[in-house]
């Protein structure tokens, strides 16, 4: 994919030289073309970047140097990549809230605590799922962010049944009040290395679905596990 952006603070050739090569320092840029008399660059990507990462290499904010959309057109575009990149998660989430629904109905009214238990159910399955393709790849990149991982290098692969193990308890109802104990104290310390990864901006994959989709960590890794913690928290205050 190929944008123009509206680029200022060039006033020579040796200007030109500097962001251009800059810009291309960043794996997911191919291509870089600039003009300081038209103050634009026209840059091809692999991937999508968004304006925030262009102008960290250009030596970000307070860098002479600043970066800015065309027009609205780069704003969508961003919506969209936004989109295309988190899709695995939103079909899952979508398939996931469908099929509990779906059980939850009872006499023309939801059950909250079916629709729940079958959430958590799906989601822990589905999860561990792909987790156990490639559980080796799993645990090593979950070792790069989790906080228990990073000290015992083989709970990478212990967490990946503990899903599996908890996905199949919420589908048969083990011993709820258990399991829900259990599913916030794990949810709440995972949630600790995603909160850490997040707000130091750290730009490594999640794991949450194994190694099968490259998924940047971000806000979305965290409300994956608020929503888990919400609900094991939500179900033993209603029983």
């Amino acid at each position: 994919m190929t944008h123009t952006y509206q680029l200022t603070g060039m006033t020579c050739g040796g200007c030109e030289n500097k962001v251009k090569s800059n810009l291309l320092v960043l794996p997911e840029i191919t291509a870089v073309e600039v003009s300081k008399e038209s103050n634009s660059a026209t840059i091809s990507m692999a991937k999508h970047l968004n304006i925030d990462a262009l102008q960290q290499a250009l030596g970000g904010p307070q860098s002479k140097y600043q970066i800015s959309a065309m027009a609205q057109s780069e704003i969508e575009e961003e919506a969209k990549s936004w989109v295309e990149t988190y899709k695995p998660i939103l079909l899952i989430f979508g398939y996931v809230t469908a099929i509990s629904l779906i059980a939850a109905w009872q006499n023309s009214s939801i059950n909250v605590m079916v629709f729940m238990r079958v959430f958590m159910a799906g989601f822990f399955l589905t999860f561990s799922f792909f987790k156990m393709l490639g559980l080796k790849s799993f645990a090593e990149s979950y070792a790069m962010y989790d906080i228990v991982a990073k000290k015992f290098s083989g709970w990478g692969y212990v967490y990946a049944f503990i899903e599996l193990a908890l996905g199949l308890s919420f589908a048969i109802n083990l011993s709820p009040v258990v399991v829900n104990w259990f599913t916030l104290i794990v949810m709440t310390v995972s949630i600790f290395g995603v909160l850490e990864s997040v707000l130091n901006k750290k730009k490594i994959q999640c794991a949450c679905l194994g190694a099968v989709f490259n998924l940047p960590m971000s806000t979305v890794t965290i409300v994956e596990d608020a929503i888990m913690i919400a609900m094991s928290a939500a179900m033993l205050v209603l029983m």
